[in-house]
This record gives C-alpha cells, sequence and structure tokens, in this order.
C-alpha cells in the first residue's frame, strides 16, 4: 500500500482546532498513511480518538494564537506581541528546524490548521503544502494591529507571505474571508462521528429521557465563580465538561469525566451552554443542539459563525450579565423551542482528506499565484466589496449571501437609491399617522418608517412565514406597542471640510453634513404596559421586583461586528442612591462587557440628560437603532448616534433642548461616559447643519459663524482610505495630550516671561518686544484656545523654547497637569510637541 508522511501542523488554540484536526487524521490513517502530528495540543485529544502506530505526535509550539485575558476576552496587544516572541523574532531558527526535520521523516506533503510557518518550511523543504481551515491569521491579526499595536503591522504581511507558498485551501463552512488563499477546495462541516445512541447515553449517565438536559461547555471559568442550582429551570439537569475535581456543584450539575466523549454527550442533551468556536458550531449544528452562547470579546472569526449557526436556526444569545448572575432560564427555554434546520454535508474530513491524498499523488494543480503581499493589497480591494456590494463577491459565503436575501437585510437601508432616484420619493407612509414633523422628502427616513411598519407585520411570529429571521429583527419586532406613539429622528454624520483636526484647540472649521444618517425610534411606556424581553421580565421576578422602568435597546448592523445587537437595564441601575451615578461609574459599567460597550452612545444620553438637566426617567424606554453612517471611518458616526438618540428622548419626554445645547451634551456623553477625547464639532454638525451647506463654525466651545452655501459647480467627496479611525483611539488621543500639553508650556513660558528679570535672563527686553509684548505675554500666560496664539508669535517667542517631544513622566514632574479633563497622559509615552 502506498504511504505517504504529512506533518500537520495545528495551532495551539483549544480543542476545537485539534478536533478537527482528528477527523481529518483518521481518514487519513485509515487509507494507511504515516501521519505527523505537530501540535500544542495534550496527546489524548488525539490518542483517544486514534490507536494507531501510524500516528506520530511532535510537540512543539509553531505560534501562539490568540491570547485571552480571560475566557471571554481577547487580549489583542497581547496577541501581536505574544506572535512576536514566539515566531517572529526566533524565525530563523524555527525555519531551519523545520525544514531539517521534514526532511528526516521524509515528508510528502505538509497540511496546516493553520500555522502560517509551516507553509513556508514546506517551501523550504521541497515540498507541497495546503491548508485546512475556515479562518487565517492574517485575517485575524490585522484588525488587532489597526486597534492596539500598529508597529507590529509587518506581522500581517508576513503572515500573508507565508500562506503564500501554500497550493490551495481547503475552505471549510463558517468561514472568514481569507485572500491570502487564491485556489479554493469548499467540503462540508468537519465533525467527530458518534460512537453511541442518545438514549444509551443517558441511561448511562442515569437520566431519563424525559429530564431537560443542558451541557455546559465551557472552559476558563471565571475565578471565584461558583454554579448554583437556581440558575437552571426546574427540573433540568447539566452536564458540566471540564469541571475541577474539587469544584463544588450543587445536586442538578452533574461533573462529567474528563475521557467523556464530548460529541455523544451532547447528541444526548437538549442544549448546550457555551462559547463558541468552531468545534462547538458545527458539532452543534451537526446533531441540531440548540446552542445558547455567550459572546467572545475580539473573537474575530465568532462572527462568521456565529451567523451560519443563527441562519440555521441554531443560537440563542446569553447576556454575559445574565450568565455570571445565573438568569439562566429563559435562555435554556428559548433554546429548547428552536428547531435546527441544517440539512447540509457533516462529512468534511472524509471529503478533505480525500482531496489531501489526490494532492499528494498530483491529481490537484495549483494556478500560479501571486505573492503574499499582492494578495494582502488584493484583500483590501476585496474588503470595500464585501461593505459595498454585499452578496455579489464569491468569495462571500453561500450562506450569508442567502441570509442577506432571505432576511432582508442591508448594510444600508432599503430601496434608498437607484441612479440617484428614491423609489419611495413621492410616496407617503400609509401605515403610519404621522402626529407631528415632516418627512422633508428624505428617502431614507420613508425607509425607516415603513421598515418599521414591516416589523410590527412580523410580531407575531405564528403568522409570519419566514422561517429565518435576524435575531436584531426579532428583538426589534418584540419591542414595541405598536398601537402607541413612536418618536423618530434622523441625524447625519459629517465630512470634515477644512480644521476638524484642531476643534479641541478653538479652531475654525467648515463641516458638511452627509447623505448617510442614523435613525433612532422611541417609545415612551408605563412599566406596568411595557414589553420586556423574555430575560429581562425573568431578572424582574428574580428579583421580586414589582414593574419597574426598563430601557431595551436594538442596534441594527451587528451581524459581522463584535458588537451585541439588544442592551437592556433597568433605569433604576442609572441611580447612586438619589443621585445620578457619576460619569466615572457609567464609564466602568459599560465598559465591563465589550460587547455592549456600544450602548454607551445611547444609554449615556439619559445619564447626562439626569446629571446635568435634572430628568428623571419614571417610565420605560425602548429604543431602535439604525444607522448607515460608515462606523470607523471618520465620519462621525457616534455623533450622529448620540444626536440622534437624545433628540428622540427629549422629544418622547417633552423637553425643549436648543440644537446647541443639544450638541453640546452629547459631547459630554463622549467624553465622560463612553471615554472618547472627542471636540464638540461632530456634535455640533450633526445637530445643527443643513444639506448641501457649510457649516462654518469657531469651536471656543461651539460658536457658529454661519451657513455658507456651496456654489453648484462644486462638489465634495469622502474617499475611505481604509485606515479605521477612532476618536478614542491611541492615536488621536496621544495628539490631543500634545496639544493640550503645549498649550501648558505657552502659558507657563509666558507666565515666566512677564517679569522684566526673567526678559534679561533669556537675553531679551522689552524694546525687543512688538509693541504691546508684555500685555501680549500676560494675555498667553491665560490662554484658553491654543488657536488663540497667532503663528508669528509662536515662532518669534515659543518655538524654540519647547521641545519637539516631552516624555509624559518628564512633563507631569514639571508642569503637574495638562489642563484637559478628557484625556489622561501617560507617563511612558514620549509626546510630540
Amino acid at each position: 500500500m502506498w504511504s505517504w508522511f504529512s506533518g500537520y501542523c495545528v495551532t495551539d488554540r483549544g480543542f476545537g482546532h485539534a478536533t478537527r484536526v482528528v477527523e481529518v487524521t483518521r481518514h487519513l490513517i485509515a487509507a494507511g498513511h504515516d501521519v505527523h502530528v505537530v501540535t500544542g495540543a495534550p496527546d489524548f485529544v488525539f490518542t483517544s480518538e486514534i490507536q494507531s502506530s501510524k500516528l506520530f505526535i511532535r510537540k512543539v509550539l509553531l505560534d501562539c494564537g490568540a491570547v485571552q485575558t480571560d475566557a471571554l476576552t481577547v487580549d489583542r496587544l497581547a496577541s501581536l506581541e505574544k506572535y512576536s516572541q514566539t515566531a517572529v523574532a526566533p524565525r530563523a531558527s524555527i525555519l531551519a528546524t523545520e525544514v531539517d526535520w521534514l526532511n528526516s521523516i521524509k515528508a510528502d506533503l505538509v497540511i496546516s490548521d493553520v500555522v502560517p510557518v509551516a507553509c513556508r518550511a514546506a517551501a523550504d523543504a521541497g515540498i507541497r503544502s495546503v491548508c485546512v481551515t475556515n479562518f487565517s491569521w492574517d485575517f485575524i491579526y490585522a484588525e488587532y494591529v489597526m486597534a492596539a499595536g500598529y508597529h507590529h503591522r509587518s506581522i500581517v504581511w508576513q503572515i500573508a507571505e507565508d500562506y503564500s507558498h501554500c497550493e490551495f485551501l481547503i475552505r471549510l463552512p463558517g468561514y472568514c474571508p481569507m485572500p491570502a488563499f487564491r485556489d479554493v477546495f469548499d467540503v462540508p462541516l468537519v465533525v467527530r462521528r458518534l460512537h453511541k445512541p442518545r438514549n444509551e447515553v443517558r441511561r448511562e449517565l442515569g437520566i431519563g429521557e424525559d429530564v431537560k438536559l443542558v451541557i455546559f461547555n465551557f472552559g476558563g471559568q471565571p475565578a471565584g465563580w461558583n454554579l448554583k442550582k437556581e440558575f437552571l429551570p426546574d427540573g433540568w439537569l447539566c452536564l458540566v465538561c471540564g469541571a475541577n475535581e474539587d469544584q463544588e456543584l450543587p445536586p442538578n450539575f452533574i461533573r462529567l469525566a474528563k475521557d467523556a466523549y464530548t460529541p455523544d454527550v451532547m447528541a444526548a442533551s437538549d442544549c448546550m451552554l457555551g462559547k463558541i468556536g468552531y468545534g462547538t458550531v458545527s458539532e452543534a449544528l451537526a446533531y441540531k443542539l440548540p446552542f445558547v452562547f455567550v459572546r467572545r470579546d475580539y473573537f474575530n472569526e465568532e462572527p462568521f459563525l456565529r451567523n451560519m449557526l443563527e441562519y440555521y436556526q441554531g443560537g440563542v444569545e446569553m447576556i454575559r450579565r445574565d450568565l455570571l448572575t445565573g438568569h439562566w432560564a429563559p435562555y435554556l427555554q428559548r433554546a429548547v423551542s428552536l428547531k435546527p434546520c441544517y440539512e447540509g454535508g457533516i462529512n468534511g474530513g472524509e471529503v478533505a482528506a480525500r482531496i489531501i491524498q489526490d494532492t499528494a499523488v498530483g491529481k490537484n494543480y495549483a494556478s500560479d499565484k501571486f505573492s503574499g503581499a499582492r494578495r494582502l493589497r488584493d484583500a483590501i480591494v476585496l474588503g470595500y466589496q464585501l461593505q459595498r456590494a454585499p452578496g455579489r463577491d464569491a468569495d462571500i459565503p453561500e450562506w450569508y449571501s442567502m441570509a442577506e436575501t432571505e432576511l432582508g437585510y442591508h448594510n444600508t437601508l432599503p430601496n434608498t437609491e437607484t441612479n440617484g432616484q428614491s423609489t419611495y420619493a413621492k410616496s407617503s407612509v400609509k401605515e403610519f399617522d404621522i402626529l407631528h414633523g415632516d418627512l422633508h422628502g428624505l428617502s431614507d427616513t420613508i425607509s425607516f418608517l415603513k421598515s418599521l411598519a414591516k416589523l410590527a407585520n412580523e410580531y407575531d411570529s405564528e403568522k409570519n412565514s419566514e422561517k429565518r429571521k435576524m435575531r436584531e429583527r426579532m428583538a426589534a419586532a418584540g419591542l414595541f406597542n405598536w398601537e402607541d406613539e413612536i418618536f423618530v429622528t434622523r441625524a447625519p454624520g459629517r465630512l470634515d471640510v477644512m480644521g476638524g483636526i484642531a476643534d479641541y484647540s478653538g479652531s475654525l472649521v467648515l463641516q458638511l453634513p452627509i447623505r448617510e444618517a442614523c435613525h433612532v425610534a422611541v417609545q415612551r411606556t408605563n412599566p406596568s404596559r411595557q414589553k420586556l424581553w423574555k430575560h429581562a421580565q425573568a431578572r424582574q421576578i428574580a428579583e421580586g421586583q414589582r414593574p419597574t422602568p426598563v430601557l431595551q435597546i436594538v442596534s441594527y448592523g451587528s451581524e459581522l461586528s463584535n458588537r451585541g445587537p439588544t442592551f437592556d437595564m433597568d433605569l433604576t441601575d442609572l441611580m447612586d442612591g438619589e443621585k445620578p451615578m457619576s460619569y466615572e461609574k457609567a464609564r466602568k459599567y459599560f465598559a465591563q462587557d465589550p460587547s455592549q460597550k456600544w450602548a454607551a452612545y445611547v444609554a449615556g444620553t439619559l445619564l447626562v440628560l439626569m446629571t446635568e438637566l435634572g430628568v428623571r426617567f419614571d417610565d420605560g424606554i425602548s429604543m431602535l437603532v439604525s444607522s448607515a453612517v460608515p462606523e470607523g471611518k471618520g465620519v462621525s458616526s457616534s455623533a450622529a448616534v448620540e444626536v440622534a438618540s437624545m433628540s428622540a428622548i427629549a422629544a418622547a419626554f417633552g423637553l425643549n433642548i436648543t440644537p446647541r445645547d443639544l450638541a453640546l451634551l452629547c459631547q459630554k456623553v463622549e467624553n465622560h461616559i463612553v471615554g472618547a477625547p472627542c471636540g464638540v464639532m461632530d456634535q455640533m454638525t450633526s445637530a445643527c447643519g443643513e444639506a448641501n451647506k457649510l457649516l462654518a463654525m469657531v469651536c471656543q466651545p461651539a460658536e457658529i459663524i454661519g451657513l455658507v452655501n456651496i456654489p453648484t459647480h462644486i462638489r465634495f467627496w469622502g474617499i475611505d482610505s481604509g485606515i479605521r479611525h477612532s476618536v478614542g483611539g491611541a492615536d488621536y488621543g496621544s495628539v490631543r495630550v500634545g496639544t493640550f500639553m503645549g498649550r501648558k508650556m505657552v502659558k507657563s513660558i509666558a507666565s515666566s516671561l512677564t517679569s522684566e528679570n526673567t526678559l534679561q535672563q533669556d537675553g531679551m527686553n522689552s524694546d525687543e518686544l512688538e509693541e504691546g509684548g508684555v500685555e501680549l505675554l500676560k494675555a498667553e500666560a491665560s490662554l484658553d484656545y491654543l488657536c488663540n496664539l497667532p503663528p508669528h508669535r509662536f515662532e518669534a517667542v515659543y518655538a524654540k523654547r519647547i521641545p519637539k517631544s516631552i516624555l509624559g513622566e518628564k512633563f507631569l514632574k514639571q508642569y503637574a497637569h495638562h489642563d484637559d479633563s478628557v484625556t489622561v497622559i501617560d507617563k511612558k509615552h514620549n509626546y510630540a510637541m
């Protein structure tokens, strides 16, 4: 029998990857081939399923995957730094060692899941390689680089270059965009086979068929957190995977043996509670097991797996807060009512093994490929295509395209424009009686109102023939009492035409409202009549509360992001005794779950109104947020959400707030609750701007000079650079800190120069100063905005006295503080002046 050797390289990222490697390896060995597995995973993961002399395990760590701060959060910067230490610094040594080893075993093919350096080592050894995966590390790390470690950007290019040596990709369902691979074979789900039927597994566990059973498949439980009997509905039992021997479990929780075969136990359960990963999602779909999942932050393959899970009606998201506080019942009960409908193949391991065998004997040939760097540049273009033309590109998964078409999801509002004309432009909204206000002929507002009308029709799920509905639409359909008043507001994004980077320095700016806008719908309801989601109801019942006002928010557009689509909280949580909670406490409250941090932009408007205007909210509030303003593109998506949200709340509660005051209040939301050190021009433009006119404003703090008509022969266009922008990012913050440091230095220098002795010591005399020089110095000693210092004054008096950069620690020792309430100086950072 023909035999070949394979270096099968596995990332050290948990059991999900290792288990799918097991399945492919099992089929290769069954076909008579020797397989060498290079892995950081424990041996028993492989040997418990494969007992064969043809399996060889070599324990080597070739990459580090993603570093987690806890069971639910990835540390992006630490991940990049760890990869640099593990795979970049010792790269030459790794390549030399792996090449020697591959030659020593006379390998015929290298299969990687999905270690980049394995592909390069194979090429250096003159051996072909293929990859088997649903994601690639250039895709995962690219977002980490943009958000947390730009100085590590060369890592992404190196990874893509390594992947370029791969013959082709065997791509698994639920995949991310992977433009580093040009040649692709798609295979079905790779899942482990079942050993025992459901009734036999239950009989061995001593659990009857009539008992509801949930499997708790959740590694890395939080320290000091204990499972409690009341977490489960009455009569339920829970099987706990990976529980420590010394962990005490309540009587309705059962510890599974460490060698328990998870697929059999999953298939014998009624639902599963855990974290999303390829292994859990693929096997939940294969066994039609409803999956209650808790979102992991910055786990960038998760959105694609989550979409696949929910598309096949197999997923229920549990809020992290409810996981930790034990409000499990409504989620578990919802899960067992689902009817997962995945009917696709589950023999991906067998199919992948057959492709690998064919490749080894030369049946499959890859076309000439571009370099990895060229492919990554193609990835940028692909990213634009994914944003602008969803469903058209070949690299969009079929299930995702189907989900967008069948579920009525659009990145922008439906029927907005075709060749510049709106299909709704001349129509009215017959489904609603407009009691106050005007549509102003805005096609996107008309579309939004029509989408609300469609939600009203979708609320009764039994009458709705559409089987597959997006979770956010389901939540939104149950949000409002459709016979009562709903307040709708619109706020646009903005294009910075002039001066924007210096708004916090008091500059003159010219800002243009753009066509894309955010819409918010709000309903105010007596707590006894408010329609609450089941988990919110369960929370109030568990706490023995009578009906209390609740804030419920649905945010559209979360499908392929790390943002949860819903948020809810008791409005009493915004109080600290008799007073509103402090902004600092609020910032920590919203930041505790990164997947729901977005709610600070919306819910924060309530706290600012409570704190600054003394408003109290005794009624429940339901809000739907739908924004077409691109996120992270520097066009004020956050300001549009804040202005639209606060405007809607003000309308619903009868608050009369001028546009300028509303903008200043919204700035407080972003500065103090979100924690982003923005100026005020974004909110001012969204609140005070007019279409096709430039808003001229001096940001001291927000003085409107006027509106500038744009000549008919001039058009403004915003071009996406591909660089993600965030006013909460490190780069924006460090520039602002440096600006305020510079102002502090100017004031300090001016103050010291006002005395005659200091002038003489500094080599200057009063005759050398321009007329009124001493008075100018006195004015500059109390400089309020840096833009009020003329350039010629800066060059003449201050340029030579201010360093080009200064370490944060040195500045603090010399000046104590920089007089900016919304930024903090990092002692170890070197700030440019």
